[in-house]
């Protein structure tokens, strides 16, 4: 059973590393091609596109795991079952049960693959490349004038903040930020304008450049013991650096910020609580987290589906055509995965059924299609 496994697994990884080199290789070129456009600006040079479009490799790849699997599995499957390898294999004991675990074996290992890329490098190099194009365009791209809510308790009573944050530089700060400070009733009571800012992961936040505004309001009494008068008084002070502790932490701004591929599984959790905490709504960051916690599995499910390809007798289908149909399945996945996304998100599904029905619909699609053809083919 070793060389089987050994056989096996050899001709799948080399047709996989194929089919994610040539789809890499067309990726990296449409998008060197796109930032062309943008060489010669603010001292954008050829040499950045070239490692921008480089950072995007892995995002890329994270993509195109599932369907490089899929293809390239059908395509080994489809060659042993035309050489008729698969059927002297099937009379030596390799019963259907034991290929779907070979197969399960694989596909579980890049599973746990998939997981590490999206979760360490994919993040890591997102971050980096919206970084470092944004040193050349003026921030990273990200959603533009985030806000966000914060909470604390002082010995003057309840705060409320919002916070406003434009986007992040290239090195790491936080631009044109905005702080409005309100007490439990609602009323403002200062205004802190930032050119940058550096937020640690305790929540303090280092402002440079800063203009405070502070609102007192000061109440004399009247004759009748019954009135109040109140006087406004504003004070304006420009500040070289200000400090601001509050409880939104580093990991927290960026995830508003900056684009969601930079996000992590245990980021887009964080942030994920952090909406709700503060009854602001979550549904899309919800459903991100859900596909990508279940997003491994997608690889199980490609495993599935390409088994079949090799019960499939070797005169009635070609090698192409099986290929093709592979190919197929692998678009109608991605597709099908994007629009649940969206109805999920439209019709107020749970983010979890959004995320995993279609790995659900092609998976059970993958063993009808497996059990027919072990039973009657």
């Amino acid at each position: 059973m070793r060389t089987v496994r050994r056989l096996l697994y050899s001709e799948i990884l080399k047709s996989v590393g194929f089919v994610a080199a040539a789809f890499l290789a067309l990726f990296y070129f449409i998008d060197l091609v796109d930032e062309l456009g943008d060489v010669g600006k603010r001292g954008y040079r050829i040499q950045d596109a070239v490692l921008y479009c480089l950072l995007q490799m892995p995002g890329h790849l994270y993509d195109l795991v599932p369907i490089a699997l899929l293809i390239g599995a059908t395509y080994a499957m489809a060659r042993f079952a035309s050489t008729s390898e698969f059927t002297i294999l099937r009379t030596g004991g390799l019963g259907p049960g034991r290929a779907l675990s070979l197969l399960a074996v694989l596909g579980l290992a890049a599973g746990l693959a998939t997981f590490a890329l999206g979760d360490v490098v994919v993040p890591a190099a997102e971050r980096y490349a919206s970084l470092f194009q944004g040193g050349f365009k003026g921030g990273a791209g990200g959603r533009n004038s985030a806000w966000l809510r914060d909470t604390a308790d002082t010995p003057q009573g309840k705060r409320r903040y919002a916070v406003s944050v434009s986007h992040a530089d290239s090195e790491g700060r936080f631009g044109d930020v905005r702080i409005y400070e309100f007490d439990d009733q609602g009323h403002l009571l200062s205004r802190t304008l930032a050119r940058r800012a550096q937020v640690d992961a305790g929540g303090l936040w280092t402002l440079s450049d800063v203009r405070r505004m502070r609102w007192t309001v000061e109440t004399a009494p009247q004759a009748d013991a019954s009135a109040t008068v109140g006087r406004v008084e504003v004070a304006d002070e420009q500040l070289d650096t200000f400090q601001w502790q509050g409880r939104l932490s580093e990991r927290v701004v960026a995830a508003a910020v900056l684009p969601l591929k930079t996000m992590s599984t245990p980021a887009l959790y964080t942030y994920m609580r952090h909406l709700s905490v503060h009854e602001q709504t979550g549904q899309i960051y919800e459903i991100q987290f859900w596909k990508k916690a279940l997003y491994p599995l997608a690889c199980l499910v490609m495993m599935a589906l390409a088994l079949p390809f090799a019960y499939l007798h070797a005169r009635s289908t070609g090698i192409n055509l099986r290929v093709f149909i592979g190919i197929m399945l692998g678009i109608s996945f991605i597709l099908i995965n994007n629009i649940t996304s969206h109805l999920g998100l439209l019709q107020n599904w749970q983010p979890w059924i959004a995320a995993a029905s279609p790995s659900l619909i092609y998976l059970l699609l993958s063993m009808a299609a497996f059990t027919w053809l072990v039973r009657y083919r």
